[in-house]
């Protein structure tokens, strides 16, 4: 388990507006009024991962183009969710842009037009 690469995900996620922190399952998921958009949920061989949300498509052509970061999670992946190895050289960039669409998708719309694309 990677603390360092947690803690750069929980800023990324409690940095979204009314974003919060809540264990479930024994992992921390983040949520906005109630519902998950984002979990920390490392793979079963201890490889740091995050849980998301993804528009319809999206799933499907990461996991083809970058099978090495990117699955597709149990329980949730017949449901779009995209998952996403946090090891190795990660682009944070990337993982806020992941993070904060999938924020926006959870997000009621009036609170998801306070956060500028």
């Amino acid at each position: 388990m990677s603390p360092r690469a947690q803690s750069r995900l929980r800023a990324i996620c409690l940095a979204l507006p009314e974003a919060a922190e809540q264990e479930t399952w024994t992992v921390p998921t983040w949520r906005i009024r109630g519902r998950i958009f984002c979990m920390w949920n490392p793979m079963d061989d201890g490889t740091p991962a995050l849980w998301c949300k993804a528009p319809r498509g999206v799933q499907e052509m990461l996991v083809e183009a970058a099978p090495d970061r990117f699955f597709r999670p149990p329980y949730v992946g017949h449901k779009g969710w995209i998952g996403l190895r946090l090891e190795g050289r990660v682009d944070w960039k990337e993982v806020t842009a992941i993070v904060r669409r999938s924020w926006r998708m959870t997000a009621p719309k009036r609170v998801a037009q306070a956060l500028p694309e």
